[in-house]
């Protein structure tokens, strides 16, 4: 008796696909996104065996489903290049190798054991935008797929071909000491040998492969993951300490001493350190990122400018496209670099690699330099349960609040709205630099809040205490899955 359909339209995110499989997917549910996949990549190709990059991560189910993916792109007449276990950069990066038409990577990344989900893209270095999503959506949902003759071919051994290709362009000549930690994901199998290939020192942590996550959720913004390395990291006197995401698109970086550092604040270091040899270069930075990059000396006098934009991997690297910036950077740890430092998508192990550069240039500790940056207090990315159904709205209601709030000089601990930006949710400045951000998450049912204050650990948890109270009168969030 053949399968019922199962796909839960929910699962149809922002920039990327996710579902918890089986009870809101089945393999009928992703092979139909196979075809709808395979229907759009032809429709924008204009070829009738376009060839697609399909890839998987470490999941107990991913390989099943990464085959159910595949047998509805054959049915298009898709042409599939299969690179077996992967990391996302890997995928992205298989489509420049091999000059292919698209890509469809089989991942959940860092979410919970459970979740499956699909990153997908067709031109190269770019990942789909909401309007592409939208497409392949009705496309799915509609069932109205093209019909073909297609086949596939496994490609043997490409993840030597990728780490070489990291390893022989970055090499140092300084000794760092790194711990890297992978909280059991796939990158695992991947960031140490490179690391260890470009010169490092490394220390392993939890980078056994195991499905289960039997420590925690391999997420470079979980503090669980993030004090764990920290230990490790002064446990063995090291340099630096690397976290990486289930798919290894992500990094997050701990100080010789065992201090978090924010991506946001590595990216602008890392910025920092390009924009003396790249002058009146642009990067670009995500709304939940630190306010620093505006009022930064080092960039002024460098002559570079810094745009804000939308969070999210896909929105952040279309617009490193578009503005043909340098960089851009996310505070979840997406960082991604143009030519010649890359290949404008996100890569967790090039972005590490990049703070080893930092290093390497600098004859300093990592918590020597992070203390040349102004400090500001941070709180980590914090995700109150919100529906899917109910999240665009309460955060339509939030922009409305917050305009009010700035309209009628309502003061926030003791201070006045000075600013509002609404490219994604709504970010709240004040004189002093302190800043607050709502906005619904592109992956979960949840929003995601977060704030900084130049002026005191004290004023960031104001600013916090104020939002959550505002956000609580909806009656519309649930628990969130950390809190300051």
């Amino acid at each position: 008796m053949a399968q019922s359909l199962k796909i839960d339209p929910y699962g149809f995110r922002e920039y990327d696909a996710r579902w918890v499989f089986e009870k809101d997917i089945n393999e009928q549910g992703i092979t139909n996104l196979g075809k709808g996949l395979g229907t759009q990549i032809k429709k924008h190709t204009k070829k009738d065996n376009p060839r697609v990059i399909v890839g998987h991560d470490y999941r107990s189910y991913s390989e099943k489903i990464k085959t159910a993916l595949k047998d509805g792109l054959i049915s298009t007449g898709c042409f599939i290049e299969d690179v077996g276990l992967s990391l996302s950069p890997m995928v992205y990066y298989a489509q420049f190798n091999l000059d292919a038409d698209a890509v469809a990577m089989v991942t959940a990344s860092h979410n919970e054991n459970g979740w499956t989900g699909v990153k997908m893209g067709i031109k190269k270095g770019l990942t789909h935008a909401p309007e592409e999503m939208k497409e392949l959506k009705e496309i799915t949902l509609g069932q109205n797929f093209t019909k073909g003759n297609g086949n596939q071919k496994q490609i043997k051994n490409f993840d030597k071909i990728y780490k070489d290709d990291l390893i022989n362009k970055n090499k140092i000549s300084k000794k760092i000491k790194a711990v890297v930690a992978c909280g059991n994901g796939t990158a695992g199998i991947f960031a140490p040998d490179i690391l260890k290939g470009i010169g490092c020192e490394v220390i392993e942590l939890d980078c056994d492969l195991n499905w289960n996550f039997p420590k925690y959720n391999p997420n470079p913004e979980d503090l669980e993951m993030l004090h764990a390395i920290a230990k490790s990291v002064k446990d063995n006197k090291a340099d630096i300490g690397f976290g990486f995401d289930g798919d290894g698109d992500r990094v997050g970086v701990i100080d010789d001493e065992g201090n978090e550092i924010f991506s946001d604040k590595i990216g602008l270091l890392i910025a920092r350190n390009l924009s003396s040899t790249h002058k009146n270069s642009k990067f670009i930075v995500d709304v939940k990122s630190t306010g620093l990059y505006s009022t930064d000396k080092v960039l002024s006098q460098n002559q570079c400018k810094t745009l804000y934009w939308k969070t999210g991997h896909s929105h952040i690297k279309r617009k490193v496209h578009n503005e043909k910036a340098l960089a851009g950077f996310e505070k979840s740890g997406h960082f991604f670099f143009n030519q010649p430092l890359g290949y404008g998508y996100d890569d967790g192990i090039n972005s590490a690699i990049q703070v080893c550069h930092l290093l390497n240039n600098h004859d300093k500790k990592m918590s020597e330099i992070i203390k040349e940056l102004p400090i500001t207090y941070q709180s980590p990315t914090m995700a109150p349960f919100c529906s899917d159904e109910e999240k665009y709205r309460v955060v339509d209601e939030m922009v409305n609040e917050f305009q009010k709030i700035k309209e009628q000089k309502i003061k926030i601990d003791d201070q006045e709205i000075k600013e509002i930006i609404t490219v994604n949710g709504v970010r709240f400045s004040f004189d002093d630099g302190s800043w607050g951000l709502i906005r619904a998450s592109s992956n979960k049912p949840s929003l995601v809040v977060v704030t900084e204050s130049p002026t005191s650990d004290l004023r960031k948890l104001n600013i916090f205490k104020f939002i959550d109270e505002t956000l609580k009168k909806t009656g519309k969030i649930g628990e969130y899955d950390q809190k300051i």
